[in-house]
């Protein structure tokens, strides 16, 4: 728009502003048609009741808790977006402006920005856990954005509240590989900062975020890159389209649709050869043939007579085509990432593994901070349901007069404090997805009746009456207590339990876990990746003997702690570590050294680190079985030396000798006092 034309259109809004301010009303034409879109939202702002001369709207805005709880609901839209909003933040920084990402809802739930600008944009509660959805604040580029369905920029009269005439916003709706919107990416920055190329960076950003969820949710599928230039594939203008085994088109970006001239509601019930001149098979052949992209006429859009496409193959399976041999790879995915080595955590991943996408809950039963948590959310970014919400609730942590609120969901007027416009609850909100219910072993008995009731009919009834609504979600429930325990208690409910006991999956706890060094390498990679940290061998040694109560969760808390004591240093000592722990590794230390056998020494010669302990104990009781089965050793024998053996790799620590061979420190003491000749 021209000098002129901005002069005129400010103008224009001035005389809309004062009409609504003199009659409550918008005139008919009053605004230009390049504002169509600020008038019908205009319009939708008076209808839902919206004041356009309050400094401060009454508008609800979430707690730390509701916001931590929105963005775990999100978190696959996050994932995507963060990498996307911090490179675009970082071609940005110093322009004053914030990014912000909101849900399908208008909520905000994560803003990158200067420090400058983000304080002034907090007054007005451009922050996470603020609610712009039009009907809250009116004409704005993330209301606005989501009620047209289209990328929009809202500058500053254009907004309907005055207090926020200061901001200028572009938007842009993230849809999914669906065509569902899941959410909107916003810039704002100062009104007279206005930069032209900021709604194409926003709509450019969006579209990176787009093709990330697409190659996450059709990473199984044949993808066909498409683009009428050949030059074009691989850029952000491509098409991206995935096919079903069958031929079906199953999934297209936003550039994809509109280049074949389709819409996402055809998406599952178009084929490829309906809507280009060649089916699957052909596409298929050809590229084994010649990877680069093929012409094909497309018959869908007489606009685009002709376009280039590329192939390329999905991981789910091996082509039904009589191709050439080809190693069968499996795709690394969230389970795969998580397997570190152990035997007994490779096993519980592998059986996780094999009932993705099958109607069986699972049990996780483990110790606090053994891992059930990050198992949940690996099981759902594995399986199918991986585009859609992952809603977690722990059970234990909410109390009991509001579980069924938080559960259930409620409307409107259901109780005292509820909010006007009720609330799904995150049965509902996981609809499509997986729920995730830790601690259900904390579960109130009379929640645990409802529960059971929606598991068994796939419909939940909001708090307060209503039509019951149906649900589809993929269940994984955890807890650290005993549920056979708790049922023969009666605190938890039988029938509950075997409905959820569909695969019980037991998690190691740290102490028990092989791959302590691996662990140990990865966290301190996440908290310092560009620096090469290790433990001191010494340290390392102490560390691995520590019983770790907390499991995974206390040791990626205590290296997240020595890499910020660290400085400028690349190995991890004693005096890095929380005084917490290291008074209770000197305390095991004492009790180790009252803890050995009388008149008993341990040459420095006979110590190994327990990093090797495991395997030279495995080895003696390989070849000492060997000897056992073959009459050479009796068996007291036998026994005897592999109590030795575990007391001399222990440097004389009864306990951890006992806890090694898996019986207790009574039953060890007692056994190998009696064994000695000496005792």
């Amino acid at each position: 728009m021209n000098a002129l034309g901005t002069v005129e259109s400010e103008a224009l809004l001035r005389r809309a502003r004062h009409a609504l301010y003199e009659r409550d009303a918008l005139p008919e034409d009053l605004l230009p048609a390049s504002l169509a879109h600020v008038t019908r939202s205009w319009r939708r702002s008076l209808d839902a009741g919206v004041d356009a001369f309050t400094a401060r709207p009454h508008v609800p805005h979430l707690s730390r808790f509701e916001v931590e709880r929105a963005t775990e609901r999100q978190h696959e839209l996050l994932a995507h977006a963060r990498p996307v909003m911090e490179y675009l933040h970082g071609q940005t920084r110093g322009s004053g402006s914030v990014l912000l990402l909101a849900d399908a809802d208008g909520l905000l739930l994560h803003a990158l920005g200067d420090p400058g600008f983000m304080t002034r944009a907090e007054r007005v509660a451009l922050m996470p856990g603020a609610s712009w959805h039009e009907q809250h604040r009116g004409t704005n580029a993330v209301g606005t954005a989501l009620a047209e369905g289209v990328p929009v920029v809202v500058h500053g009269g254009e907004h309907f509240l005055e207090c926020n005439s200061f901001l200028t916003c572009a938007a842009a709706p993230v849809v999914a590989p669906d065509g569902s919107v899941l959410g909107v990416l916003n810039m704002s920055g100062e009104r007279s900062s206005r930069h032209p190329h900021t709604f194409s960076m926003v709509r450019a950003a969006t579209q990176m975020i787009e093709n990330r969820l697409f190659e996450a949710c059709h990473g199984r599928h044949m993808r066909l890159h498409v683009h009428p230039l050949a030059e074009g594939i691989g850029t952000l203008a491509e098409g991206v389209l995935a096919l079903s085994e069958a031929g079906v088109l199953v999934g297209a970006n936003q550039a994809a649709l509109a280049l074949l001239n389709l819409r996402a509601s055809q998406l599952g019930r178009v084929r490829l050869d309906q809507v280009v001149d060649v089916d699957r098979e052909q596409l298929l052949r050809a590229s084994y043939r010649n990877p680069a992209p093929m012409r094909v006429r497309c018959l869908s859009a007489p606009a685009v007579p002709e376009l280039h496409v590329r192939v390329e193959q999905g991981w789910s399976r091996a082509s039904t085509l009589d191709m050439p041999a080809r190693a069968t790879i499996r795709e690394p995915d969230a389970l795969q990432a998580l397997d570190t080595g152990d035997a007994a955590w490779h096993c519980v991943l592998e059986k996780a593994r094999k009932v993705l996408d099958k109607p069986i809950a699972v049990l996780l039963h483990g110790e606090s901070g053994s891992g059930k948590e990050v198992l949940a959310k690996a099981i759902h970014a594995s399986s199918q349901r991986r585009g859609q919400a992952f809603v977690a609730v722990n059970c234990a942590a909410l109390p009991e007069n509001l579980i069924e609120a938080e559960l259930f969901g409620y409307a409107p007027g259901a109780y005292t404090g509820a909010r006007r416009e009720g609330a799904p609850g995150s049965i509902r909100q996981a609809h499509g997805g997986t729920l995730f219910l830790d601690e259900i072993g904390d579960m109130p008995l009379a929640m645990q009746t409802r529960l059971l009731r929606v598991l068994q009919e796939r419909q939940v009834v909001p708090l307060g009456g209503g039509q019951p609504v149906a649900v589809d979600f993929a269940l994984v429930c955890a807890t650290h207590r005993d549920l056979k325990e708790e049922v023969a208690a009666g605190r938890f409910r039988a029938d509950l339990y075997w409905r959820l006991n569909g695969l019980t999956l037991r998690l190691p706890a740290l102490r028990e876990r092989s791959d302590w060094d691996t662990l140990v390498q990865r966290m301190l990679q996440r908290h310092a990746p560009h620096r090469a940290i290790e433990l001191d061998p010494a340290l390392a040694r102490v560390l691995r003997q520590h019983p770790w109560p907390g499991n995974l969760r206390q040791l990626d808390n205590t290296l997240r702690t020595t890499v910020a004591l660290l400085d400028d240093a690349c190995v991890i000592g004693m005096e890095h570590l929380p005084d917490d722990l290291v008074q209770e590794l000197q305390e095991a230390r004492q009790a180790s050294s009252a803890d050995r056998l009388p008149g008993v020494s341990y040459s420095q010669g006979q110590r190994v680190a327990e990093g090797d302990a495991g395997t030279q104990a495995g080895v003696q009781a390989e070849g000492g079985l060997s000897r056992l089965r073959s009459g050479c050793v009796p068996l007291a024998q036998y026994t005897r030396d592999v109590m030795e053996q575990a007391l001399r790799e222990a440097e004389g620590n009864l306990s951890l000798a006992a806890r090694r061979l898996g019986i207790s420190r009574n039953t060890f003491y007692r056994r190998i006092m009696r064994k000695r000749p000496d005792a």
